[in-house]
């Protein structure tokens, strides 16, 4: 089993910036990929942003290619997305999640981002 901690969301405005952290715990053998999605209201969850833990990818959203960017720490067991020049599209609740060769696939809670003026 393996608990997912979203934090770092805030309120910010257009072109500023917020770093999105997820802390694992449990078990995370057999956890091959992570990952942060997000969901605007009315819109369905789609992926940022994922990162093999070998080593594979980054791979990004074109929409945030080139603000976001997506790396983990794998001694502190925890996942970050560094969002730069944010935009009020942006706005969403971000998860975090992993992906086991077991076939697991386990979710973080959320973490609010809003981006207005």
């Amino acid at each position: 089993q393996v608990l997912l901690v979203e934090s770092g969301g805030a309120l910010v405005q257009p072109g500023g910036s917020l770093r999105l952290s997820c802390t694992a715990s449990g078990s995370m053998k057999g956890i091959y990929a992570m990952g942060w999605y997000r969901q605007a209201p009315g819109k369905q969850r789609e992926l940022v942003a994922n990162i093999g833990v070998t080593g594979v990818g980054p791979n990004y959203v074109d929409s945030v290619k080139g603000r976001f960017t997506i790396s983990r720490d794998v001694e502190k067991n925890s996942l970050y997305l560094q969002m730069d020049k944010l935009r009020p599209e942006d706005t969403a609740v971000y998860y975090c999640k992993a992906d086991s060769q077991y076939g697991m696939t386990y979710w973080g809670q959320g973490t609010q981002v809003t981006v207005s003026s």
